[in-house]
């Protein structure tokens, strides 16, 4: 199946953030017909560190006016405000839309998890593992629920027009930074 030009996808990014803080940030989803036009934004607040990512973002999109129009959730990363890990299969199953995550460099898993149990979270280290294996396309990484390799490639195909990640998630990263820093800057 061939996706068309404008389909409409979600990209996901979170605001700029001080770590090691109890506070909730911002977090911007950008509406995209295809990877040209954005068509809408949502938002949402998520405890840095937290535990409540999944559930925040599967309620910003179930109660969207574009709900039944997104074909794809793009992710900029696993995870929201440090480490507020996204289950990835839980938001696929709560939103019925395929999730994408995508990674610029391949995770170093084992400082990822070394790190975690130092902080006693190896909880969220299983559902990173639960999100399936990273696997490569071109210069970037995904993990994905809910959608073929074929199919990821296709919407990664149609979205990135301007750089190595795709439009909804790097404009939604723009405009975190913008909202939470009165400017915008640095790499999605």
């Amino acid at each position: 199946m061939m996706y068309k030009k404008e389909i409409r996808t979600l990209g996901i990014d979170d605001s700029p953030f001080r770590k090691f803080t109890k506070s909730n940030i911002l977090v911007i989803g950008a509406i995209f017909r295809g990877g040209t036009l954005l068509d809408g934004l949502l938002t949402t607040k998520v405890r840095i560190d937290g535990d409540n990512s999944t559930r925040k973002l599967a309620e910003m999109i179930n109660k969207s006016k574009f709900r039944l129009q997104l074909r794809c959730i793009l992710l900029n990363g696993i995870a929201l405000g440090g480490f507020n890990v996204i289950d990835i299969e839980e938001l696929n199953k709560k939103t019925g839309i395929p999730v994408i995550v995508v990674i610029r460099k391949y995770p170093d898993f084992k400082k990822i998890e070394e790190t975690l149990k130092r902080i006693k979270k190896q909880r969220k280290y299983k559902l990173m593992q639960k999100a399936g294996p990273v696997e490569k396309i071109g210069k970037i990484y995904i993990q994905r629920k809910g959608i073929t390799l074929k199919k990821a490639k296709e919407i990664l195909r149609i979205t990135c027009t301007r750089s190595l990640i795709p439009e909804p998630i790097r404009i939604a990263h723009l405009i975190a930074g913008g909202v939470v820093k009165g400017e915008s800057g640095g790499k999605a």
